[in-house]
């Protein structure tokens, strides 16, 4: 068995003797604590023939336990430095690929074909850069990848935003894009005294599995997010407020507007926070003859 990479010590030798230092505008925090990295990928319920994705592996922590616990991992990484000192930590591990990209960039669902031929269940396990958490959670779910879900951490209100429910807070339209995909659900929280650098912020564990079909059936799923966006452009504002200001045209149609939000039953006078997907799915279905 290889030592573990998440420990203190050996987290240290492995960056010193590669004379690696922090690029903040990378979002590089590593973990150094081999039983939550198990944790994390406990929750993902990997198997011996499972694939799994991960996106910046950083020095290898967490795809090591991937890889002890999978069939094949394919990591995405950006920065180039990461790309020997990777070469090095996982060379024990045949079962691995690296891919020198921005995944944002790569066309992921083309590498999963590719990567995960006669492999049926793929996770996506990954403790994702802070400042483009969303972007990259959004990318997975639009591109329809053949995953059964995602695992990860992130930032803890990030997290509390996605798995929100209405009248809460924290629910906005993050929360409505991810769960008209997925299920989310925070199974852990994450302290900052885990990882070098040290993050301002608490971490917390998402895990959003896939649906088999969205949560709501919309005529048009682009115009539904475009809708509750809109909804909840300036929170303290009513839902006719903001769908008036905010949709194209707005103004001009805003007797169309209110026909459509007593089409749905919903008061012109609510907020968007306090309106659930369902109602969405009705409001953007009945607004979208008027705008389209």
């Amino acid at each position: 068995m290889n030592k573990d990479i998440a420990t203190p010590v050996r987290t240290k030798a492995i960056l010193e003797k590669h004379g690696f230092s922090f690029k903040k505008s990378l979002g590089q925090n590593f973990l150094i604590d081999t039983n939550i990295l198990n944790r994390i990928v406990d929750h993902a319920n990997l198997t011996e023939e499972s694939g799994a994705i991960e996106i910046g592996p950083g020095i290898g922590a967490l795809t090591e336990q991937l890889l002890r616990r999978s069939k094949k991992v394919v990591a995405f990484e950006i920065d180039q430095r990461l790309l020997p000192i990777l070469e090095e930590t996982l060379a024990p591990y045949p079962n691995k690929k690296i891919i020198h990209q921005d995944v944002l960039k790569a066309d992921v669902a083309s590498i999963v074909a590719e990567e995960f031929a006669g492999i049926e269940d793929v996770m996506v396990v990954a403790n994702l850069p802070y400042y483009v958490t969303t972007p990259i959670i959004m990318k997975l779910l639009e591109d329809k990848l053949p995953i059964r879900g995602i695992v990860c951490m992130l930032q803890k209100e990030v997290a509390e935003r996605i798995a929100a429910k209405p009248g809460n807070k924290d629910y906005g339209s993050l929360s409505i894009a991810v769960q008209y995909y997925t299920e989310a659900e925070t199974v852990m929280i994450v302290p900052k005294t885990v990882f070098v650098p040290q993050p301002n912020v608490d971490s917390a564990v998402i895990r959003l599995t896939v649906r088999e079909t969205p949560r709501v059936s919309v005529k048009d799923e682009a115009f539904f997010f475009t809708v509750t966006r809109a909804s909840f452009a300036q929170r303290r504002k009513t839902i006719l407020n903001n769908l008036t200001s905010q949709l194209p045209s707005g103004k001009e149609k805003k007797e169309q507007i209110l026909t459509s939000l007593s089409e749905a039953n919903i008061e012109p006078t609510r907020r968007g926070e306090t309106l659930s997907i369902e109602e969405f799915a009705v409001l953007s279905d009945a607004l979208y003859p008027y705008f389209n």
